[in-house]
């Protein structure tokens, strides 16, 4: 009985063993050159309520995520999806014919009030310049940490107009520019074309769809200013022209376009030292 005791315990212990050696090897000393990260984008935006309502949100049974967490007061940035993994944060979205951004970005939400409707209109919430100064921080760590193309460091209404207006009027995309972290339309250019568009005719609402459509917006062919059409103008304006952001298909919106979608139209400053911090990582 002993014996037979023992030989189970050999036949288990060897089956257990057996069951822990894996069934085949990989050979891992070839690593192809021609890779990038899955990370193409990057994608901000406001929360529109209060840290502690963002935290629960973005980490419970919210049906929402994003990476990252800028807070407002103390400013202070919280990790909350691996970059490795997918979080949800862009939901239906498009942007110069990616669809479905949640597969290859990572967002940063921003804690911020977002907007109230008055009857004087539309009133955004500014940012404190601490916490923009942090966001920059973190767009530079991640875009070099993944190697993001600048003109793909958006809004989430720019992959969204119309459904969304985060990061809206008040960021400060002039400071990210300067920065040297995305493209801004050459101010000399800009310049002689608002002067041509002061004298020429507006151009018919087809031009401004198909200029929307090649800046990336998914924007309607159809000729008419619809009200999608107004949507999509009014987020373009929201970054270049955040002081007048109706909508309007005017002139210095066409000039603006004009320079944007001209090749060597948009310019990627160097980072000065004054916009490079050596603070440490989140």
């Amino acid at each position: 009985m002993k014996i037979r005791t023992r030989l189970l315990a050999l036949a288990s212990a060897f089956f257990l063993a057996a069951c822990a050696t894996p069934s085949h090897q990989i050979d891992r000393t070839h690593v192809s050159e021609n890779q990038d990260s899955r990370v193409q984008f990057l994608i901000l935006h406001y929360t529109a309520i209060d840290f502690d309502k963002s935290l629960k949100v973005l980490t419970t049974g919210g049906k929402v995520s994003a990476h990252y967490l800028v807070s407002d007061n103390p400013v202070k940035t919280y990790q909350l999806v691996d970059e490795n993994r997918r979080s949800w944060h862009a939901g239906v979205s498009y942007w110069a014919g990616a669809t479905n951004l949640n597969a290859a970005s990572i967002g940063i939400e921003i804690v911020n009030p977002g907007f109230v409707d008055t009857p004087a209109g539309r009133v955004y919430a500014g940012y404190p310049q601490q916490q923009v100064d942090e966001v920059i921080h973190l767009v530079r760590e991640i875009a070099a940490r993944h190697r993001i193309r600048p003109d793909r460091i958006l809004g989430h209404n720019d992959i969204a107009p119309g459904r969304k207006q985060d990061p809206g009027p008040a960021f400060p995309w002039k400071q990210l520019a300067d920065a040297g972290l995305i493209p801004w339309p050459d101010p000399a250019l800009l310049e002689i074309r608002r002067t041509v568009f002061q004298v020429v005719p507006l151009p018919d609402i087809a031009w401004f769809q198909q200029k929307l459509a090649q800046v990336g917006y998914q924007t309607p062919q159809t000729g008419i200013l619809d009200t999608a059409t107004r949507e999509v103008l009014a987020t373009f304006q929201m970054k270049y022209r955040p002081t007048n952001c109706a909508g309007d298909p005017d002139g210095d919106t066409a000039a603006l376009l004009d320079v944007v979608t001209t090749p060597g139209g948009m310019i990627t400053l160097q980072a000065s030292p004054a916009t490079t911090d050596n603070r440490s990582p989140y």
